[in-house]
């Protein structure tokens, strides 16, 4: 791994910043270098701390320690007495609480391996941010970050420390991940031209969204920090349209339907095809939209370029229920007209069509009847792999390669935070792959790369 030689400027970073709070200086064995990282040995277990234990990181953190190959020796959560953390917290009553993730780091650095973080996703980045300039390898559920340019500083952080990463998008070590692998190294998928995906089912703000005209408020529950809920967001009040889970409706802190699951849609895509970022993005259609909350539906269109041996490629995203796709019966003899509903995408080529479920659900051949004639010929995959848990875990032992790690996960979830940002403001993006911005929109380029809230603009700039 290589060595971090930024330890004056983070000591100086948290003896200075305003929002640490009481917390002055970090202690001799960060400052100085003298900490626990890099990989962990063969024949011990990795030390995990887990920030934001409840729901998906109280599953997350199940799945590590089921590997095996861990001990959970920190946990940290905004709200310690909510109902929804205490399993985790029962499950593990030796290991070190915290609200505040920059206390957990500046009191237990040299305990810590890796880190779990599990929280909204508009509090991915800092933590993951101070987690990888400690040292510390990042396991961050999907989307990566919040914002385009979060994304981008966080492939950039990677690379310059070298720790292990991983973005949570489970299925990309299922099934459907080695059998787009071997389909495509084989030649089997190739000039794919089209691509459907959707996620048609009910989500929260379905019903009540599109008359959203404010955040709202209400009495805040005794033992939240709400400030360090926000982060480095916009401040809004306490509601429990916010907190806990409904966070995910609104711009300022979620990303919608699309950035909850195209993580678990279009990731084999993405990575197999090259798609890498697209060069025009179209919000075709905007139900119920709404200044605060995503609309209660949308039809994305990206339009990607020819990139190397693959044709240029259109990708459509559907959201929202009742606005389900039509199966193009046009693109291969035997194909019987169908309404595509639940989650899942369709992918067309040039000689064969493939449809496809969520996560890690294997592909099919459409007609049944071309599946079964090429059956015999079609490459083998392997079967049984480590689970997205595990192979993260060994991953920081040494003993295997994460397989969405940061600079696969990044440009992935930079494809979704443009399509988010269509969904917000409608009409065309045009971006420009090579400079990573906008041309000629001025609203969706401030989108792009926000500015933190006051206090909060150190972390962005750790990576430089």
């Amino acid at each position: 791994m290589k060595t971090n030689k930024n330890s004056v400027t983070r000591r100086e970073f948290l003896k200075s910043s305003a929002v640490f709070g009481a917390v002055t200086i970090l202690p001799s064995y960060i400052a100085l270098g003298n900490r626990r990282s890099g990989l962990v040995a063969p024949n011990e277990k990795v030390n995990l701390a887990v920030i934001g234990i409840g729901h998906q990181g109280d599953r997350d953190r199940k799945q590590m320690v089921q590997s095996g190959h861990c001990n959970v020796v920190a946990l940290c959560d905004v709200d310690l007495e909510g109902e929804h953390v205490q399993g985790t917290l029962n499950a593990h009553p030796k290991a070190k609480r915290f609200t505040d993730f920059r206390v957990m780091f500046d009191r237990m650095a040299d305990q810590i391996d890796a880190v779990l973080i599990a929280t909204p996703d508009h509090s991915h980045f800092c933590a993951t941010m101070l987690a990888m300039d400690l040292g510390k390898h990042v396991y961050v559920e999907k989307p990566l970050a919040h914002t385009f340019g979060q994304c981008e500083r966080l492939m950039q952080m990677e690379e310059k420390t070298g720790v292990v990463t991983q973005m949570g998008n489970q299925g990309h070590s299922g099934a459907n991940y080695f059998q787009f692998k071997a389909w495509s190294e084989a030649g089997v998928i190739k000039d794919v031209t089209k691509v459907t995906a959707f996620m048609t089912r009910w989500r929260r703000w379905h019903g009540w969204g599109e008359t959203a005209t404010k955040y709202p408020t209400d009495p805040m529950p005794e033992g939240i920090d709400w400030d360090q809920w926000i982060d480095s967001a916009p401040v809004h009040p306490y509601s429990q349209k916010l907190h806990p889970q409904e966070w995910r409706s609104w711009f300022h802190y979620g990303s919608g339907a699309f950035g909850d699951w195209g993580p678990h849609i279009l990731d084999t895509c993405h990575e197999f095809l090259e798609f890498g970022l697209p060069q025009k993005i179209t919000a075709v259609k905007r139900l119920g939209e709404n200044p605060f909350v995503y609309p209660q539906k949308s039809t994305i269109r990206f339009n990607f370029p020819a990139r190397g041996k693959h044709p240029a490629c259109e990708v459509t995203w559907y959201d929202g229920q009742d606005n389900d796709p039509e199966l193009d019966t046009s693109a291969a003899e035997g194909l019987e007209p169908e309404t595509l509903k639940g989650a899942g995408k369709v992918i067309y080529s040039k000689d064969l069509v493939f449809k496809g479920g969520t996560h890690g659900s294997a592909l099919q051949i459409i007609p049944r009847e071309k599946m079964m004639d090429l059956r015999e010929s079609l490459p083998k995959f392997p079967q049984k792999n480590s689970n997205h848990y595990a192979n993260f875990i060994l991953s920081c032992k040494g003993e295997e390669k994460t397989r969405s790690p940061f600079s696969v996960a990044g440009p992935l979830s930079q494809t979704f935070n443009l399509g988010c940002i269509a969904q917000r403001i409608g009409g065309e993006i045009n971006f420009d792959r090579e400079t990573k911005q906008i041309e000629g929109n001025k609203l969706a380029s401030a989108f792009l790369d926000p500015k933190p809230r006051g206090g909060w603009e150190e972390f962005y700039k750790l990576h430089q």
